[in-house]
């Protein structure tokens, strides 16, 4: 374990290379866009779900 360890650090110096601050910028707007598209599209199917439950229970228990 202690030897994995120690070859992720090496790899992460010797062979890891950050993008440009700018394309980094760029890609955190996408990341951000597509995380809040997400969470809407997630909310919507919740709430219809949560309508149609309440629409099947309203119409069992009457």
């Amino acid at each position: 374990m202690l030897s994995y360890i120690k070859e992720s650090i090496e790899e992460l110096k010797n062979n890891v290379t950050l993008p440009p601050r700018s394309e980094s910028s760029n890609l955190m707007v996408v990341v951000a866009v597509f995380s809040i598209l997400f969470a809407l599209a997630t909310w919507g199917v919740d709430s219809a779900l949560s309508k149609l439950v309440q629409l099947y229970f309203n119409n069992v228990l009457n």
